[in-house]
């Protein structure tokens, strides 16, 4: 069995990858959010989109051919029905879906033509090109008054000098023109830029490149993920980057914050931050600037060789307040800090995924944490997620907190070994209210046929009234083999 995986150990030998399909091992799937000036809308009625992966999900008899559910909001939120699941079998998509190929693992949105509707970036990271081994491939499935339809490949500029083209993508305005850039990540370490007056004829407003010191080449080389967002608040979108050090005899972990400007972002002005793999941006204090969120999930090594540099049992997360002159003040919460809602334990993976909204309405972004090891009722694996809310003072960890399993009054389904509930979680307003909803992705449920369950905002918290779980045979995703619906979140 194979599955994609997200967390980035102390070493080469135990190090995972974005969209990568490895014997399946404890930990679950990578994933990227970050806060767009807009929320996704595929269809232009005004409400929220989202759209989830099915990677390894089985398309026309062929095993991890992959697929992408989107999911179209409502004045109810997103249900089964209202959505469109993609493959590469679907009509007016580029390619064919293949064995092993992997569409849909990673993925991100924006308005790459500018027509009021927004896209979809999708991968396919371990597709054959050419006879290109696992060289990669990526498209836009375009957004239009129906929806999400057709798609143009965005073409490998390089393609010997790397493979897994597509395997992180993040959409932002990185010189500040007001058209959506695509930012497109590979087994190297330089990463491609795509600005925006993408077409569907595949045409694009310009072409550069950024790189940086990261590990290159190899089967954990490449970000691991790239998130945008406005750090430094000139109106231009900033770019983080993880991946691995390249001047360390034990590949440690390594974040990179690259500042937008009028001519694109400027790796010559690269931070090092705090180490971490999930990475989400926005404005925690109000301040006007986003703030970096990133998850040190991993525990310190007990085996004898050197644990990853400022790790803790159970998992931490990194609020790097953002500024004018960009990163600034780092504050680290872990499940043992003020009121958080449970306690540190070995295997926790607490900050394993992150994303941040506004549930309240109250003009502070709030943080979803998951946990999706976490033990519960002595059942192994079972998964959790904490809510902690923004305030003019930072993340609020003395009071309000929230804390959801699947165990919780209201939430669907029960706590089951290896659910891994909070895979991935995501806030995005999908009910045109103001207000962000919480989906919660559980990639193991079923035997890692996956779930996904929608907890909507009641105005002032996350509730349970009107949550619903969406199986992936709701949402027309097979579940022959292991399809892990719910790993990933379009960012």
């Amino acid at each position: 069995m194979h599955k994609h995986l997200r967390i980035a150990l102390a070493t080469a030998a135990t190090a995972a990858l974005t969209g990568g399909l490895l014997t399946f091992t404890t930990t679950t799937a990578l994933a990227a959010d970050s806060v767009h000036h807009h929320e996704a809308d595929f269809n232009g009625d005004g409400y929220g989109d989202t759209a989830f992966s099915a990677g390894n999900a089985t398309v026309g008899g062929k095993k991890e051919a992959g697929q992408i559910v989107a999911l179209y909001g409502s004045a109810s939120g997103v249900t089964s029905s209202n959505r469109k699941t993609v493959s590469q079998n679907t009509t007016g998509v580029p390619g064919s879906a293949e064995k092993g190929d992997a569409f849909g693992w990673v993925s991100a949105y924006g308005d790459f033509n500018a027509d009021g509707f927004d896209d979809l970036a999708v991968s396919a990271a371990y597709e054959d090109v050419d006879g290109d081994t696992d060289g990669g491939t990526v498209l836009i499935l375009w957004g239009s008054s129906a929806g999400l339809t057709g798609g143009t490949t965005i073409k490998d500029p390089a393609v010997s000098s790397h493979d897994r083209w597509g395997h992180t993508l993040a959409a932002g305005d990185y010189d500040g023109d007001g058209k959506d850039d695509l930012a497109v990540g590979s087994s190297a370490s330089t990463i491609y830029v795509f600005k925006g007056g993408i077409s569907p004829s595949g045409s694009y407003g310009g072409r550069y490149t950024v790189k940086p010191d990261i590990v290159s080449g190899g089967q954990y080389a490449g970000p691991l993920n790239l998130t945008a967002g406005d750090v430094n608040g000139d109106k231009r979108t900033d770019l983080v980057v993880d991946g691995f050090e390249t001047d360390s005899d034990y590949g440690w972990n390594t974040n990179y914050y690259i500042p937008g400007t009028d001519s694109g972002l400027d790796s010559s002005s690269a931070v090092q931050l705090k180490r971490g793999v999930i990475t989400a941006i926005g404005d925690v204090n109000g301040d006007s600037y986003g703030d970096i969120v990133t998850g040190q999930e991993w525990d310190p090594s007990t085996d004898g060789t050197p644990s990853v540099p400022e790790s803790v049992t159970g998992g931490q997360v990194h609020i790097i307040y953002g500024s004018a002159d960009g990163p600034a003040n780092t504050v680290a919460v872990t499940q043992n800090s003020g009121s958080v809602p449970g306690s540190s334990e070995s295997g926790d993976w607490f900050g394993g995924e992150l994303s941040m909204g506004d549930i309240n309405g109250d003009g502070f972004q709030d943080l979803a944490v998951a946990a999706s090891g976490e033990n519960l009722g002595g059942v192994v694996n079972t998964g959790a997620v904490t809510v902690l809310y923004g305030s003019a003072s930072g993340l609020n960890t003395s009071s309000g907190s929230q804390y959801f399993a699947q165990s919780t009054a209201g939430v669907p389904g029960t706590d089951e070994k290896d659910d891994y509930f909070g895979t991935e979680v995501k806030l995005t307003d999908v009910t045109k209210d103001g207000h962000a909803d919480l989906l919660v992705g559980a990639n193991g449920e079923n035997d890692f046929n996956g779930a996904l369950t929608y907890l909507p905002s009641g105005g002032t918290k996350i509730t349970t009234t009107g949550a619903r779980s969406l199986a992936p045979s709701a949402v027309g995703v097979s579940t022959d083999g292991y399809p892990v619906f719910g790993s990933n979140a379009a960012n």
